[in-house]
């Protein structure tokens, strides 16, 4: 919640004026400085609160939960053990390996869909 100012403010694409722009958070988003730095930066809150999607799981039928992007690429990064407890003392050579894990993932994603 600390940086969530921060982080509207350095967005590096500008956004179309006449779309509306929905931010989808977890709990943690869910106070009023939170709630009044999204609508401030004129953007559309969709709060989960927890406990949510598992309801709508039992009453909509055929529904999946949704996982966020991030969750899934912290996910995918963190099977590699290698990076999850970092050893390296230099940054380049850590560096170098998230790229390293990053190809392998793509790699293995482009097998999925093509092999």
């Amino acid at each position: 919640m600390t940086q969530l100012e921060l982080v509207l403010d350095e967005i590096i694409i500008e956004r179309p004026e006449d779309i509306e722009q929905h931010l989808c958070a977890d709990k943690g988003y869910s106070g009023n400085l939170a709630l009044k730095a999204m609508t401030d930066r004129k953007y559309i809150p969709h709060v989960k609160q927890r406990g949510e999607e598992i309801q709508e799981k039992k009453t909509i039928p055929g529904y999946k939960a949704r996982r966020w992007v991030v969750e899934v690429s912290h996910s995918w990064f963190n099977r590699f053990r290698k990076l999850l407890v970092r050893y390296e003392k230099l940054t380049e050579t850590y560096m170098a390996l998230l790229h390293m894990a990053a190809a392998i993932i793509a790699f293995r994603k482009i097998g999925i869909i093509y092999g």
